[in-house]
């Protein structure tokens, strides 16, 4: 299915995975929506997005736990940036590998509020326009770690699993129209996913990876565009993704 002058809305779109998706995206000649905290780092992908071949690129700096925020930056979009054919869902993060019974609240609330709340503020304000139009596409970032708990991680993984539920619910819901609702599951990605987890540690984020080949940004956002360039009338449910050297969230074959 051609791509071509489609509208594409990218969350969390500064860096990493949303970073990768956009500049996939751009190859295709697509008219990306990017939106993201740092408006700095976002302006760079967004040259960069053009250089590889977007039409046009619109960017908003959006922080998706605020849901006014959310539903003021789409209900104010320039009429030609109003009608969003692909949703992607990408914003989110980790913070701290406590156990639970020792976790700080504050990591708690920015997890469940990027991961879940702003997954549903986003989806809220953009999906009622798909039915309306007849068509679209929503493409939410989960993870392994919805699937199998690791030790640390318990709040972490139960907002990826909270993400499973809300796309495979959204997608029952949607049934009966043609827009279409896929979950892209990545097991360890090299970003600044650990580094953020981490609060800038880049000793201890730089641990994760050792003796792992992990994915890359790329390889995700190349799920992600398969994904969307399928037939119209085929709807990939969940992709899940990992390097060889990883089975699942709780295995890895780490070389010496």
């Amino acid at each position: 299915m051609s791509l071509k002058e489609k509208i594409v809305f990218i969350t969390g779109a500064s860096s990493g995975i949303g970073a990768a998706t956009a500049l996939a995206f751009a190859s295709q000649g697509v008219r990306l929506l990017l939106a993201a905290r740092r408006a700095g780092k976002l302006a760079q992908v967004a040259s960069l997005a053009l250089e590889r071949g977007a039409a046009t690129v619109h960017s908003i700096d959006l922080d998706v736990r605020d849901h006014r925020a959310v539903q003021n930056a789409i209900d104010t979009l320039p009429p030609e940036w109003a009608q969003i054919d692909v949703l992607v869902n990408n914003a989110g993060l980790s913070r701290g590998l406590d156990k639970l019974y020792m976790g700080k609240i504050e990591d708690w609330d920015e997890m469940i509020d990027t991961n879940i709340k702003g997954l549903l503020y986003v989806t809220r304000a953009v999906v009622p326009g798909m039915v309306v139009r007849g068509r679209g596409h929503v493409v939410n970032l989960g993870s392994t770690a919805g699937e199998f708990t690791y030790p640390g991680g318990a709040v972490y993984c139960a907002s990826k699993a909270a993400e499973r539920a809300i796309n495979d619910g959204l997608r029952q819901d949607l049934l009966g129209t043609p827009v279409r609702v896929t979950s892209v599951d990545p097991g360890m990605v090299e970003t600044d996913f650990s580094l953020v987890r981490f609060r800038g540690d880049a000793e201890r984020a730089a641990k994760v990876y050792k003796g792992v080949t992990p994915l890359t940004p790329e390889d995700v956002a190349d799920a992600i565009l398969w994904a969307v360039s399928r037939p119209a009338h085929v709807n990939i449910a969940r992709v899940s993704l990992t390097s060889v050297d990883q089975a699942n969230s709780l295995l890895f074959h780490r070389k010496p």
